[in-house]
């Protein structure tokens, strides 16, 4: 039985196609953008008013230039007062822990970085996620699982609130905020599904991720998929809102299970306080 022989055309074309893809893919994948937030309220103190935060989420072990030069630099155009990082630093099945740590090191360079845990920390092997964790507060950053810590600048103040992510949807962040005066909250979350709990809790403003911006974006439509919302996700990118809690999801910056983002770039978000009074 002879094969039947596909036409040179049709095999250049296919080529074509590919030759296409490859570099398209690769340009939603690695070309970063910064996405700013203003976040006024009337309890922020005139001390803090342009306040810089920028979060970074999801990173995944992805690399944006050689050592994350190119991310580096991006955070430093930002010029952030500190560094947030929620979540899915590293990823349970391509993991990386030394490029997780090296690139924590230079961050700590920028400005104080504050860290949660995501879903991928707690995949990891014990050893891993132990290395993990030396590393990153060896490199000076803080770990604010389950904490809290009062961020100051002259008579104003607010409080920064960290998640473990196997604590988002408990009584956690209520205990960790019922001492609260009246002061501003700003909660690091990895997964924004749980923005119930979090209003339930009285947070002011919360900073997630987890949700990679729905993996593919089309207009009209947001996201395609997300861990734990599967299709057709809620909360995949911007701003959400419920009774006085604001919540922010970054889209994040690497990938897991599905390799490829469509229409949806890696971001980073800066979110820039302003006194409302």
């Amino acid at each position: 039985m002879k094969m039947k022989k596909i036409p040179h055309k049709k095999i250049l074309i296919l080529m074509l196609i590919i030759i296409i893809l490859i570099p398209f893919c690769l340009y939603q994948n690695k070309h970063l953008v910064i996405t700013t937030y203003t976040y006024e309220s009337e309890k922020l103190g005139a001390e803090l008013d342009g306040y810089r935060i920028v979060q970074i989420s999801d990173l995944h072990n992805a690399t944006f230039g050689k050592e994350n030069k190119k991310l580096l630099e991006t955070i430093r155009s930002c010029s952030p007062d500190i560094i947030v990082i929620t979540g899915d630093l590293v990823d349970s099945n391509h993991t990386n822990v030394e490029r997780a740590v090296a690139f924590v090191k230079e961050a700590v360079k920028i400005a104080p970085v504050y860290y949660v845990t995501g879903n991928h920390e707690y995949w990891l092997d014990p050893s891993e996620n132990e290395q993990m964790m030396q590393g990153i507060l060896a490199a000076g950053a803080y770990d604010l699982d389950d904490e809290a810590v009062r961020i100051e600048k002259g008579d104003s103040s607010f409080l920064l609130v960290g998640l473990d992510d196997q604590h988002l949807s408990d009584e956690t962040l209520k205990n960790l905020l019922q001492e609260q005066k009246n002061e501003l909250s700003i909660v690091l979350a990895h997964e924004p599904q749980y923005l119930q709990n979090y209003a339930n809790a009285e947070a002011d403003l919360v900073l997630a991720g987890h949700a990679h911006g729905g993996q593919i974006r089309l207009p009209f439509v947001g996201g395609i998929v997300a861990p734990d919302q599967g299709f057709l996700p809620e909360y995949t990118s911007g701003q959400y809102n419920s009774a006085d809690t604001e919540m922010i999801v970054s889209r994040g910056l690497g990938n897991s299970i599905i390799p490829v983002r469509l229409f949806n770039y890696p971001e980073v978000v800066c979110v820039e306080l302003r006194c409302k009074n």
